[in-house]
Order: C-alpha cells, then sequence, then structure tokens
C-alpha cells in the first residue's frame, strides 16, 4: 500500500476524476479529504470510500474563496493531524466560443475556478507541508494545457496557466521537500464529456490515437503515481494522460 497512513486532500471530488483519485488514494491506505460545493455528491464519495473500508471526511468549500480553502486545510489538521497529499482538481468548462461574444463574467468565473482555486489550495496546503518538511501536490490541467483548441479560449488559457504556476511553484519549494507536479488529461469519459453533443464527442475521439477517450481511473492512477514516493525525483512536470493526443 504505496500511500498507507497518508493524508490526501481532493478538491472536486464529488464526481467524475476527484472521486476515482479518492477512492484511488483510499485504497493505498490513505485517510482523504474529499472537498466540495455539493453535499449529496460528497458525502457520496464518503460513502463509496468507507465501502472500500477507506477512511474519508467530506468538507464543503468553494475553493475560490480563501476563507474557504483555508477552512479545509484546518479542517483536515484537526480531524488528522496532517497534511500529505493535495490533488487540487476543482475546475470548469463550458464558454461562448466566439472571443468577441464572451462576456467579463465569463472570463472571471473561468479564471477564478481553474487558476485562482489551485493558487488559493496551494498557498495554504504549501504553508502545512513546510511545517511537516515534506509533501506532493498534483494540480489539474488539461490537454490545453500545453497546446490550444480554438473553440475553448478561455479554458484553454486558464489551463496553461495552471501549468505555469505549477511550475514556478515546483521551483519555489524544491529544496524544501514539497513536490508538485501536474496531470493533463486529454477527454475523459466524465459528465462534463457527456454533456456535450454526439458530434462533438466523434470529434473529441477522433483527436486521440489510442482511439477512444479515456476513463476517470486512468486519470485516478497517473495522479496516484505523481503522488507517491514512486514520483520521488519528479518535481515541476506536465504527465499527459490523453491517448496520444499531443504526440501527433
Amino acid at each position: 500500500m504505496i500511500l498507507q497512513d497518508k493524508v490526501a486532500l481532493v478538491t472536486g471530488g464529488t464526481s467524475g476524476i476527484g472521486r476515482a483519485t479518492a477512492i484511488a488514494y483510499a485504497k493505498q491506505q490513505a485517510k482523504v479529504v474529499v472537498v466540495g460545493r455539493r453535499i449529496d455528491k460528497g458525502e457520496e464519495t464518503v460513502r463509496l470510500i468507507k465501502k472500500a473500508d477507506g477512511e474519508a471526511i467530506f468538507v464543503q468549500a468553494d475553493v475560490t474563496k480563501e476563507a474557504d480553502v483555508k477552512a479545509i486545510v484546518d479542517k483536515t489538521i484537526d480531524v488528522f493531524g496532517r497534511l500529505d497529499i493535495a490533488f487540487n482538481n476543482a475546475g470548469m468548462g463550458g464558454e461562448n466560443p466566439s472571443l468577441i461574444e464572451q462576456t467579463e463574467a465569463e472570463y472571471d468565473r473561468t479564471m477564478n475556478v481553474n487558476v485562482k482555486g489551485v493558487w488559493l489550495s496551494m498557498k495554504y496546503e504549501i504553508a502545512q507541508m513546510l511545517k511537516q518538511g515534506s509533501g506532493a501536490i498534483v494540480n489539474m490541467a488539461s490537454v490545453v494545457g500545453v497546446v490550444a483548441l480554438p473553440n475553448i479560449l478561455l479554458y484553454t488559457a486558464s489551463k496553461h496557466a495552471v501549468v505555469g504556476l505549477t511550475k514556478a511553484a515546483a521551483l519555489q519549494y524544491a529544496k524544501a521537500g514539497i513536490r508538485i507536479n501536474v496531470v493533463a488529461p486529454g477527454a475523459i469519459q466524465t459528465d462534463m464529456f457527456e454533456a456535450v453533443t454526439d458530434e462533438a464527442k466523434a470529434y473529441l475521439t477522433g483527436l486521440h490515437p489510442i482511439g477512444r477517450v479515456g476513463t476517470p481511473l486512468e486519470v485516478a492512477n497517473a495522479v496516484l503515481f505523481l503522488s507517491s514516493d514512486m514520483a520521488s525525483f519528479i518535481t515541476g512536470e506536465t504527465l499527459m494522460v490523453d491517448g496520444g493526443y499531443v504526440a501527433q
């Protein structure tokens, strides 16, 4: 059990990749803090973890609010006494594809959730990890944090920002024993993917040389690796989980 007795925090742990990763952490005997805005979905994730003989709590929070993020880490320490691992997965997609028709509110919402949420999370996670002298953080980006798609400009910009933020933070805290990496999935079979049209699904599937989209568990396995001592000499890296998309 590669994460035995570790304490892992997962934002956006109420569904999809976040839920799959929270369960994967628990199966490796980590104690898990599941974070999200939806109480029912968060408590469902905790039930699934406990059903698999894991240990977890749910904390309702909005990662765009500093007081909420501080409270997440405070609750983690109150319950489990430390924080070893964080997967900053909370994010959002969906936008008007036309740049000239996008609103300032759309821009602010995308950047607040996808970038500010990661920045705030790292701010408080790293502060705790510095006290312990160690820690591993994985941030959620996307293939469009490395390349671009023309119809999701704001999402593309936000995920590029996450990659850059991660690299800079990894360098700043490398000597402090804190590793910080990015996972960058291609199209994954989540609620976000299921919400698009059949035409869009076919288009997205065709972008992946492997011939299909990925599953939440396949991303969770990559996050698990980066979170563990198996990746002890890896920091500031972007791990593509994209079925060969960016290799083309």
